[in-house]
């Protein structure tokens, strides 16, 4: 490769990452913004569970049909499509909510609006993952997925804060065009980038031929099959420790605004040290073995929150648990990169879209009615002990070719 196409390729993906970071920023700022209204404005657990479901359902159904679109259409125009129809559905909501004259009018708008919002993250993201190998050469994927999740973890922590300052300032209608906003500048970014020539635009079937295919394509693959099944065990067990650690304070510790303050500023700041550690360690040369390693960590972090006796080695072990997610995530992603075929790239992430967006909302439905019977301390153990056992499953059953 010569001098300056590596600074080419280097150049690309920067600018790549960075755009989808800036979208990225804009998206989760408006759905949390969506979701602290409703809570606060209903305070109805009906309400905000309806308005989760639709935050996660079509983006689990949506996902796969997005990864074969990935893989028949050129990513880049797919991306962009996706963000502007996301953006455009964000600003009919803004000029069509003066006219609402009802609390359920307005709420149902933001109901339709977060369906359709979903929609497009499903078709987005897998476009999102195949566009990486396509521009970074292997032997530097593990380095650039650890920047990208260090970006993410940034922006994630940094979103709802902002969320917080605008809806405390402005309301919710005017904080929609923090997201058509920062759309327009991401587009605009991405819209520099050179992607290389896709082969796989060519000999496109149905979409039905392409989503079956696809299914034999991650079935057929050893280990892509049990990647992505240990990936969606993975985002179950993130569940009692990561999404409902407010919960586990408030029943351990106690129910003060600088606990959840605290958890989450330790957990995203945990995640960025993650993805920090996998942009320049890099991992093991087998990366099975940094996998397994982030496993076994990842268990004994999550049982040392279930015991820790007081709140601030709570906090450490949070941080650490942060770390180890970003690590698990960073190494399951660059193998499935790396095993898959260029062409099939699309619908192997959309099939991983479809694991978290499905596995997610299914975590809080078992270990959530579960935390009303059962201390959420000995469900953190107990989830634990079973990230161990998949850390030994990982070592006896996955080799990496």
């Amino acid at each position: 490769m010569h001098k300056n196409e590596k600074v080419n390729w280097k150049r690309n993906t920067i600018l790549f990452l960075f755009s989808q970071c800036i979208t990225l920023f804009g998206s989760t700022l408006v759905q949390m913004a969506v979701i602290w209204y409703v809570t606060l404005k209903t305070t109805s657990g009906i309400w905000v569970a309806a308005f989760s479901i639709c935050s996660y359902l079509p983006q689990f159904l949506i996902s796969f049909v997005g990864g074969v679109w990935a893989d028949q259409y050129h990513r880049k125009r797919l991306i962009i499509l996706s963000d502007g129809m996301i953006a455009l559905i964000t600003l009919l909501t803004f000029f069509i909510i003066p006219f609402l004259q009802t609390e359920p009018m307005f709420l149902g708008v933001l109901l339709l609006m977060s369906v359709f919002r979903s929609i497009g993250a499903g078709i987005q993201t897998p476009a999102v993952n195949a566009v990486i190998p396509q521009l970074v050469p292997s032997e530097h994927l593990m380095r650039y997925n650890g920047f990208n999740a260090m970006m993410q973890s940034i922006v994630q922590f940094a979103a709802p804060a902002a969320a917080g300052v605008i809806l405390a300032t402005f309301p919710l209608r005017t904080t929609l065009l923090v997201d058509v906003g920062t759309a327009f500048v991401g587009i605009g970014l991405f819209s520099l980038v050179l992607l290389p020539k896709q082969e796989s635009e060519k000999g496109k079937g149905t979409v039905i031929e392409d989503l079956k295919s696809g299914i034999r394509y991650a079935y057929c693959d050893t280990l892509i099959r049990r990647l992505l099944l240990l990936y969606g065990l993975f985002v179950l067990l993130c569940v009692p420790g990561g999404f409902m650690a407010g919960l586990l304070v408030s029943q351990a510790y106690g129910e003060t605004y600088w606990y959840l303050t605290a958890v989450e500023l330790v957990g995203f700041a945990g995640m960025t040290t993650g993805g920090l550690l996998m942009s320049t360690w890099k991992g093991f040369s087998n990366q099975i073995k940094t996998l397994v390693f982030g496993l076994l960590l990842f268990g004994s972090f999550s049982i040392s929150m279930g015991i820790a006796p007081t709140f601030q080695i709570y906090l450490v072990m949070m941080t650490l648990y942060g770390v180890a997610l970003t690590m698990i995530q960073t190494t399951i992603t660059t193998l499935i990169q790396r095993q898959t075929n260029i062409e099939m790239q699309g619908r192997v992430f959309g099939l991983m879209g479809s694991m978290y967006a499905g596995f997610l909302p299914l975590g809080m439905a078992v270990f959530g009615p579960m935390a009303d019977t059962v201390p959420l301390q000995w469900i953190m153990v107990a989830s634990g002990m079973v990230l161990i056992l998949m850390a030994i499953w990982t070592t006896l059953h996955c080799r990496y070719s």
